[in-house]
């Protein structure tokens, strides 16, 4: 049997049970197996009983469920509760002023937290967990973590005080930061029965390059982790936007298929101007022509419920279902190709 196809997409915003029900079924109505739920610091405090009845709905339905760490470290989600709990978990830029809300990975006060937050994933009936774009902060010739505890965590490795200014060391550092990081975390979740899933930010600047992605693969319980090359904004015209997703895509397939990991590539669906909306068939088919087969997009309707939504979130999500529906036809007309061989 060939791999699994899953196609899926992010869901957010909502708590009111009867909605979550009627999107579910909307989201398998668009050829879609898998879902994945954010879980926030406020759903923590507010809504835990309520995202384990959303994870069981969500089953029920058919959905494979991920639940991202949305907002748990101000990266993705633009907003970490637990800095203002805790502020001397911030991180801080290198010209010594505190980041606004991101906290330091090497900070034992944050990585208890996270600890908290991964056994909340578990509570709630969480199989998988989402680690949504872990990176490191930078702001020009600025970056982050410069904080004390980063300071001289850098020199007893270098011998040297860590620069005010990005170096070689310093990249290397911040990327030994976010591994040592994940790979505590991912072992700890791995310890409760759950499976990692990520995606990365691939620039130097966020501390994982396109080149050292075999730095995360290399976790031993990393057990998927994908990339998304959103395009708009970034080039205008189709073949682009067919070049620019594929051979990102393809990079981060071919080395998680390398490492024996699983992998996952988003397709945008967030922030189209009107007119735009067919370039996601686009992208989703260079995504599959790359090897990957498990393909979701960010974010559900478009992100009709964040202020970066598309334009027209109902055509949006209408090509969204079509798009998933010629992936489907190629997965199923490749298994019934290799079937018939055989006859």
């Amino acid at each position: 049997m060939k791999e699994k196809l899953k196609l899926g997409t992010a869901y957010h915003s909502n708590r009111i049970l009867r909605h979550v029900e009627e999107d579910m079924v909307d989201i398998v109505n668009h050829n879609m197996n898998l879902v994945v739920h954010m879980l926030t610091h406020n759903d923590m405090d507010r809504h835990w009983q309520v995202m384990k009845d959303v994870v069981e709905i969500s089953e029920e339905k058919g959905l494979e469920v991920w639940v991202d760490n949305w907002g748990i470290d101000c990266g993705p989600g633009d907003k970490a509760y637990f800095t203002g709990i805790c502020p001397e978990a911030k991180a801080m830029f290198s010209d010594g002023t505190p980041s606004r809300l991101k906290p330091c990975y090497n900070s034992p006060e944050f990585r208890a937290f996270t600890r908290e937050w991964i056994d909340m994933v578990s509570k709630i009936g969480g199989k998988a967990i989402f680690w949504d774009e872990p990176h490191l902060e930078s702001n020009g010739e600025k970056y982050t973590c410069w904080c004390p505890r980063c300071r001289k965590m850098f020199e007893e490795k270098y011998n040297r005080p860590m620069p005010a200014l990005m170096d070689p060391d310093v990249a290397e550092f911040r990327t030994a930061t976010i591994v040592d990081y994940f790979t505590e975390m991912t072992n700890y979740a791995h310890e409760k029965g759950l499976i990692n899933t990520g995606c990365i930010m691939f620039s130097a600047s966020h501390g994982i390059s396109l080149d050292s992605i075999d730095r995360m693969l290399a976790i031993p319980h990393f057990d998927n982790v994908g990339c998304d090359p959103y395009w708009c904004g970034r080039v205008s015209e189709a073949p682009d936007i067919y070049e620019y997703v594929y051979s990102r895509s393809k990079k981060g397939v071919d080395t998680a298929n390398q490492f024996g990991k699983d992998h996952n590539i988003w397709i945008q669906a967030y922030s189209f101007p009107a007119g735009r909306e067919d370039e996601i068939v686009i992208a989703s088919e260079a995504a599959y022509d790359a090897g990957a087969r498990t393909i979701l997009t960010w974010s559900f309707r478009g992100g009709e419920s964040n202020n970066y939504r598309a334009a027209n979130t109902d055509r949006i999500w209408q090509i969204t279902g079509e798009a998933f529906g010629r992936l489907r036809s190629r997965w199923y007309d490749e298994i019934m190709a290799d079937i018939r061989k055989k006859y």
